[in-house]
């Protein structure tokens, strides 16, 4: 348990490490401006002490006065300006981490959305992609910045008064060590809350995204009022850890203000003791030394405000770094020398090819703005491929396969025998365990090649997902480029779509509601297939999309699918017979394993477990 402690805590320090270190300029800058800003605190509580002896002591003219308030003016003009400075640069630190931080989430994300999906709830993901990050802002915006200035700014103030007053400065030097001696005792807690604010945050999110989005299922099934009661337990979880941080704060800032005020009152009685009864002091000197002291532990106090604002920053940080660590097994199960790696500064870099040169990117036949129709089906192939999901999970093992271009290839094999997931690996969805898939003779991998391959690659499931925009909108997203609304029509009529959008109320501008809401099943897979007319894929990949369709929608799609066939290499996972009987090759799944592949007479001849699964087939059709 320490050691994986200690591992999280290299890795969260690693991580801001290395986001501070992109931004050594600005620090650099913060320091400088610290350095000026000291010079000015002091230099205005000198003008402003020499104004009050001449005004109130010497009893000087205003006229005489006229060049010392000026000189009073700009030097508190420029305090304001630099403390200025100083928060302007902390925000663009923050906004540029906060972007840095999103881009690695978002690439962990999507290095595998398959497995990143079934790891937990996409309400706790997105909560960490938006919440967390935000919440960090604090310590880059307020934290550093005030770091900066609290490690110049209170120790020239220190040295000042020193040089003015020796015990006032042993005062301030021995009550100090109170303020940043507290806020580590707080901090410790303020750490532990802020960690468990933000898991009771993932945990409502996620919570609160499932139910909606199957709130007519617990209808259905009776559960809608238990469910509002686990929805109102994570939120007051939620209210609970957000309310103890805020004790923690409000104890911060109570026990900060009273150290403060207890300094500056020690320093002030001395300097009593020292200007009236002892009368070894002089008023201007006392008077200065009275000014700087409140800017001295202003400027600690400030310190220990951000400081626990950083703490509380950090809580999320860890759940951000928390979440990259629970994808990066994902990543992980890919073949090393064929699996990409994000490197710290956000370029992509590639294990089978580290100069970064494209000799294995996949290459077509066309240009890379060609259109992808007038290219021709890739070699498909599969060398010692496997899989698995995790220890003690479903596992699979392909072996070694070559697919043909131009070939119709059906997965067949019953329910959990890893058809899906095969049709996954060769469509580069999930990274192999072991052994590799590759395209004309070139690995399949996440950051090479992956951009030519799925732009000629449609993979069309039993439930294709629709956007929430228009209904042409939803037909160009199968394009990589601008088409015309010619284009999207016609890619539409081929897929059976004309009469429908001449139903709707305003056409090809109806707008069509986030998952589909008012399109039927067969609706939503010809939109799906229009897509794939308007982007003329070479390689065409079926989940058995007619499956659970009326009979004269599935004619229609296998009509369109023929069509969209006829210049691509075709792989189906396959329920039905016909779709078997005319394939050109077979591949038999069993457990996980390909136990056969071959055509429709040789399965039958050569594997009774396939002979039993068409008899099984042809008996439920003719009963």
């Amino acid at each position: 348990m320490k050691r994986g402690a200690k591992r999280r805590s290299n890795r969260k320090s690693g991580m801001l490490s290395e986001l501070m270190a992109a931004q050594k300029k600005r620090t650099s800058m913060l320091r400088l401006i610290s350095l000026a800003l000291a010079a000015a605190t002091i230099g205005q509580a000198v003008l402003l002490a020499e104004s009050v002896q001449r005004v109130f002591v010497e009893n000087a003219p205003l006229a005489s006065m006229i060049v010392l308030f000026a000189a009073l003016l700009a030097v508190m003009a420029v305090r304001t300006w630099l403390a200025y400075a100083n928060g302007r640069i902390g925000l663009r630190i923050a906004a540029d981490a906060k972007r840095d931080l999103r881009a690695r989430l978002l690439r962990s994300l999507a290095a595998n959305p398959l497995l990143t999906a079934r790891q937990g709830q996409t309400g706790g993901k997105v909560s960490v992609t938006l919440d967390a990050v935000d919440e960090a802002d604090s310590y880059f915006s307020q934290y550093t910045p005030k770091m900066a200035e609290a490690s110049i700014i209170p120790l020239l103030i220190l040295v000042a008064v020193f040089i003015l007053h020796v015990p006032s400065g042993l005062i301030l030097l021995f009550t100090a060590p109170f303020i940043p001696l507290f806020m580590a005792l707080v901090g410790i807690q303020t750490k532990h809350k802020s960690e468990e604010k933000f898991e009771q945050l993932a945990q409502f999110s996620g919570t609160f995204l499932d139910s909606l989005q199957g709130l007519v299922t617990l209808k259905l099934f009776g559960r809608a009022k238990r469910q509002e009661q686990e929805i109102q337990r994570s939120s007051l979880s939620y209210r609970d850890a957000t309310m103890s941080i805020l004790r923690v704060a409000f104890t911060n800032t109570f026990a900060l203000e009273t150290i403060v005020m207890l300094g500056i009152g020690i320093v002030a009685l001395e300097l009593a003791l020292q200007l009236v009864v002892f009368q070894t002091m002089q008023f201007h000197t006392a008077f200065l030394i009275l000014l700087l002291t409140p800017e001295f532990y202003n400027m600690l106090k400030n310190m220990g405000t951000a400081f626990h604002g950083g703490r509380t920053s950090l809580g999320a940080i860890r759940n951000i770094e928390a979440a990259l660590a629970a994808d990066a097994p994902a990543s992980s199960q890919s073949n090393a020398s064929a699996y990409s790696e994000i490197s710290a500064d956000g370029s992509e870099s590639t294990n089978a090819n580290p100069t970064g040169d494209r000799d294995n990117v996949i290459q077509w036949p066309v240009g890379r703005n060609a259109k992808a129709s007038s290219a021709t089906p890739p070699v498909i192939e599969l060398h010692e491929l496997a899989f698995d999901y995790g220890a003690d999970t479903f596992a699979l093992n392909a072996g070694s396969l070559t697919i043909q271009p131009g070939k119709q290839v059906a997965i067949v094999g019953k329910s959990g025998s890893g058809k899906t997931t095969l049709l996954h690996l060769i469509a580069g969805l999930l990274p192999p365990s072991s052994g590799e898939v590759t395209v004309n003779g070139q690995p399949l991998t996440a950051g090479a090649g992956e951009e030519e391959w799925f732009r000629n690659v449609s993979y069309i499931t039993q439930h294709p997902h629709i956007f929430s925009g228009t209904f042409a909108e939803n037909i160009a997203i199968g394009a990589d480029r601008d088409v015309s609304r010619e284009e999207i029509v016609h890619a539409a009529e081929s897929a059976g779509l004309a009469a429908l959008a001449a139903e709707l109320e305003h056409g090809y501008d109806t707008v069509v509601g986030e998952g589909g809401r008012g399109l039927s099943g067969g609706e939503k897979q010809r939109l799906a297939l229009a897509r794939a007319f308007l982007k003329r894929p070479t390689v065409l990949l079926f989940d058995e999309p007619t499956t659970g369709l009326d009979l004269h929608t599935e004619r229609v799609l296998m009509r369109a699918m023929n069509e969209l066939s006829r210049k691509a290499t075709v792989i189906t996972i396959a329920h039905r017979l016909h779709t078997i009987r005319h394939a050109d090759v077979i591949l038999f799944m069993e457990q996980g394993t390909l136990i056969g592949s071959g055509t429709h007479d040789e399965l039958l001849k050569s594997l009774p477990q396939y002979a039993e699964m068409v008899d099984i087939g042809r008996q439920g059709v003719g009963s």
